[in-house]
């Protein structure tokens, strides 16, 4: 794999400021405080350095895919970035995750959540996290049915190391802004009904982060609009 171009400190602020701005239209449009809608840079394939780019221009929570890649970087970076994990949680990879991450937005079976609740060390904050849903049943995605995500979420509840913020969901693939919408409000109608209060949809990405603001999401996961188009 080639390696991906280094953002220039310039260029860094430009994208940030510009996806800071996408954020702040809808909201406004929406009848929301920007501040309610955290940002948050997907920096999977890229370097040490455009990410050090991105910090420098205020940006201080990062999503990681891959978790060899992640624990590469992580020691390299300033020690207050958030960091949060959005790729795919397999059981064998649990103890890292829960070491190094202050987040994990992809729990999608209890197993899982078991792991992480007991793999947490004990000096750290209980580990946030998201249950992933796939409400369309997608094979290519992660993720649970709503019936099942109601279910997880009682079950975490019972885990001490674990705090459940809310839903996570990468919807089907649409250009169309009311189909969009339609499937965010879907994962803020189940958030709904998960019991007591969560606080966090993570929902909405480059392309579609409009619409999952109208819906009501918390965090958008932006990556080619700050970093460019991946090789």
């Amino acid at each position: 794999m080639s390696r991906p171009p280094t953002l220039s400190a310039n260029d860094a602020a430009s994208k940030r400021t510009v996806v800071l701005q996408r954020i702040a239209e809808a909201c406004a449009k929406h009848s929301r405080q920007p501040s309610s809608v955290a940002l948050l840079a997907v920096s999977k394939r890229q370097t040490v350095e455009s990410i050090q780019q991105l910090y420098a221009a205020g940006q201080r929570s990062f999503g990681e895919n891959y978790l060899q890649e992640a624990l590469e970087k992580i020691p390299l970076l300033p020690t207050d970035i958030c960091w949060h994990f959005i790729g795919p949680v397999q059981s064998n990879k649990t103890r890292s995750i829960a070491e190094h991450f202050d987040w994990v937005h992809t729990v999608a079976s209890l197993r899982v959540a078991q792991r992480l609740n007991k793999q947490r060390p004990e000096e750290r904050e209980p580990l946030n996290v998201c249950i992933q849903v796939n409400l369309e049943g997608e094979a290519s995605k992660g993720g649970v049915a709503a019936d099942e995500a109601i279910r997880l979420a009682d079950a975490i509840r019972q885990l001490p190391r674990l705090n459940l913020r809310g839903l996570m969901t990468i919807p089907p693939a649409s250009s169309d802004p009311q189909a969009q919408y339609a499937m965010f409000a879907r994962v803020a109608q189940l958030a709904g009904q998960l019991g007591s209060p969560v606080d966090t949809l993570s929902m909405g990405m480059s392309a579609d982060l409009e619409a999952a603001i109208a819906a009501g999401s918390t965090i958008v996961r932006v990556g080619t609009a700050l970093f460019g188009a991946r090789q």
